[in-house]
């Protein structure tokens, strides 16, 4: 199987419990401003550390707020 840096990194999964799905439920409504953050610092640095794949996981993260606010605001 291929390492998924973006999607699925294996340095973010314990005992079959991804990092994010444990963030995720302890930060509840505090989630969107997580993952702006996240977005934020990867649009920054995307052109100085890793192009692309940084790209890539700003996309992720601004999905993953996208889903939460359809899915708790309507």
């Amino acid at each position: 199987m291929t390492q998924d840096n973006v999607n699925h990194p294996s340095h973010y999964n314990e005992a079959g419990i991804e990092c994010i799905e444990a963030i995720r439920a302890t930060l509840g409504s505090e989630f969107p401003a997580y993952c702006k953050g996240n977005v934020m610092k990867y649009l920054w640095r995307y052109q100085y550390k890793n192009g692309i794949e940084d790209l890539k996981k700003a996309q992720v993260y601004l999905n993953w707020m996208v889903e939460y606010l359809e899915q708790n605001e309507g």
